[in-house]
């Protein structure tokens, strides 16, 4: 089992460069960065980790814009979104801004991506939330034309374009790997409908080694081979007993999420979480 590391990086936290380094001398495979383009002040919309948003949410950098210093910063680190809201953001610039990091990065960059939570933050983007998955299947699906084709062209409800040329092409053929953030069993049948990989929180409420005979049942009904489909798990809490559970269960890659803070807090906490992964490798 894989071992990576996710966070929110700000302007008060470690930089994303100086994390990188340090993530990926520890051994861990991966670094995720999640989104928020904003946090609307009514905050009529709830957080489902409970009732206070973490100041983080409303500080967080661009996920594209830091993980390109941390491609800058390494060498071998696997660099990622976990997750980008594909929902607020334009498929045809979106498909550039990757194709560039994995290029830049040598092939290294992971697409998580989400649906989101946060009505108001998708309506200042002009996302109705109530068929937010829906066009979320279709810029993704038009950006794999983007990715793939010469000419790209791309007719839905939601992204509509006529034959254009894009470039670059991502390092990755097809494309990086599409990792389907979300819970059983929505989270999983996007993840298998046009995902590479599934990406569900493992907590005391929702078991993932539990899920996966379903999930993999799912896999197989809609003619996907399961063994072909990762799972990552976000490992929360990051304990001992729970890792060796996601390892033995069959889980691909385990997420830490490590807390937003300098260097000084950061830097131990780093080295907690291999000790952990060294203890269930």
């Amino acid at each position: 089992m894989d071992f990576g590391i996710a966070t929110f990086v700000t302007d008060y936290s470690m930089g994303p460069a100086a994390l990188a380094e340090a993530v990926e001398a520890r051994g861990f495979e991966c670094l995720l960065l999640p989104e928020h383009s904003h946090i609307p002040a009514s905050r009529k919309s709830p957080w489902g980790g409970g009732a206070e948003l973490p100041k983080p949410y409303y500080d967080a950098m661009d996920p594209f814009v830091a993980l390109g210093a941390a491609a800058a910063a390494t060498t071998t680190l696997k660099l990622g979104t976990g997750i980008c809201l594909v929902v607020q953001r334009d498929p045809i610039q979106l498909a550039k801004e990757i194709a560039t990091l994995d290029r830049i990065s040598g092939g290294r960059f992971l697409f998580g991506v989400g649906g989101g939570w946060n009505a108001e933050e998708m309506a200042d983007h002009g996302t109705v939330f109530k068929t937010r998955y829906k066009l979320m299947a279709e810029r993704i699906e038009a950006m794999k034309v983007i990715w793939a084709e010469e000419k790209a062209e791309y007719h839905g409800e939601f992204v509509d374009f006529e034959p254009m040329m894009a470039w670059p092409k991502p390092a990755q053929l097809p494309h990086p790997p599409i990792i389907m953030g979300g819970n059983f069993p929505y989270g999983a049948r996007r993840a298998v409908a046009y995902g590479d990989e599934w990406m569900p929180i493992s907590s005391r409420e929702q078991d993932i080694v539990d899920l996966l005979p379903q999930f993999r049942d799912m896999a197989t009904e809609a003619g996907r081979d399961p063994d072909r489909i990762p799972v990552t798990a976000f490992a929360a809490p990051p304990k001992p007993e729970i890792l060796a559970r996601l390892r033995d269960g069959g889980i691909a890659r385990a997420v830490l999420m490590l807390p937003t803070v300098g260097a000084d807090e950061a830097l131990p906490k780093l080295d907690q979480f291999a000790e952990l992964a060294r203890g269930n490798n």
